[in-house]
């Protein structure tokens, strides 16, 4: 492990129709987080004016128009200055404008990474949707983010609450598809990644439970075969490999037994599987990493909130935490 350094951290304003302005100023606007890092906020003026009316807050950041002009003071904000939308952006709204502001700075975020002008990425709720209404083909931004970066490797984004992590084997795609995307090698690559992930941020010998597919894991086959066929053979292989993987376990009362502090990390097999139990068990708290990118990507598990959009009320807790990891994993110069 490399020694620490001063982390260069980009930071997003996420879904400007949502919370994600109010929610970025409130985390900059925090001495301590400023003194943590050197922080870009990669932002147009007019929503970093949204988040400061919204938090009732105000900034005082360096702002700089170009990538060539970047640089930083101590304590001090730096602002890269992004155009304005083409259109007006209604609050608690999806829409092609708000799509285009998030993904206009989620592309810069990333060609800064690429070109290690950051080191890692911290952004606000963003909105899927919108995303895709702006232009966006992938299935979210973790993969719209791994094909400009150029990384071919498995990633899936780890959900983190107090200690337990989850990686999970598909993501953002419909449930129909999901069984035919359960397959030894994507179930050995999300117990693989969580494994190396856990390693980095200090815990020597993971315990990882492998989720089943099928309600009661399949109950011995009457109620698919997923678990015979695919899953137990990759736990098998992985235990003999080393790992202290185990399952495949009830989908049902896996996370009982994690929360109970059984197990270091669950793998889950679609999105709302282990999503919904995360939540439940620390919706504010929650954080959102990207794994398998050459840098640290973290978010709040919280969404756009446009329910209290332009309200004042939303919370950092989670954002907080996802900053607080970044700027670990940033630091030591480690990959996710």
């Amino acid at each position: 492990m490399s020694a620490a350094r001063q982390p260069r951290l980009a930071v997003l304003l996420g879904d400007p129709a949502g919370v994600g302005p109010e929610m970025g100023v409130k985390l900059l606007a925090r001495a301590s987080n400023r003194a943590a890092a050197d922080l870009l906020l990669v932002a147009p003026a007019s929503a970093l004016a949204a988040g400061e009316r919204d938090a009732g807050l105000k900034l005082d950041p360096l702002t700089v128009h170009s990538r060539d002009a970047i640089r930083f003071e101590p304590g001090r904000v730096t602002h890269l200055l992004q155009p304005e939308p083409a259109g007006t952006v209604a609050p608690g709204q999806c829409s092609i404008v708000a799509g285009e502001v998030a993904l206009q700075a989620l592309t810069a975020a990333t060609d800064l990474a690429r070109d290690e002008m950051v080191h890692g990425i911290v952004f606000a709720p963003l909105n899927k949707h919108s995303l895709r209404m702006a232009g966006m083909q992938e299935e979210d931004e973790l993969r719209y983010m791994q094909a400009r970066l150029g990384v071919t490797g498995f990633t899936c984004e780890f959900n983190i609450t107090d200690q337990l992590w989850t990686s999970r084997v598909t993501s953002h795609v419909p449930l129909r598809e999901v069984a035919g995307l359960i397959t030894q090698q994507s179930v050995a690559d999300a117990v693989h990644i969580i494994d190396s992930a856990l390693r980095r941020a200090g815990v020597a010998r993971p315990r990882i439970a492998v989720s089943g597919l099928n309600p009661h894991a399949g109950d011995g086959g009457s109620i698919g075969r997923e678990e015979i066929e695919v899953i137990a053979p990759v736990v098998e292989r992985l235990r003999r490999d080393g790992l202290d993987a185990s399952g495949p376990w009830s989908p049902d009362t896996v996370f009982i037994a994690a929360r109970r502090g059984d197990f270091d990390a669950v793998v889950s097999m679609y999105h709302d599987q282990g999503q919904i139990a995360m939540k439940l068990m620390g919706f504010e708290r929650g954080v959102t990493l990207h794994g398998g990118l050459p840098v640290p990507v973290a978010t709040s598990a919280s969404g756009s909130a446009f329910d209290i959009a332009g309200q004042g009320v939303a919370r950092i807790d989670g954002l907080q935490h996802a900053f607080d990891l970044c700027v670990r994993i940033a630091g030591q110069g480690l990959p996710c």
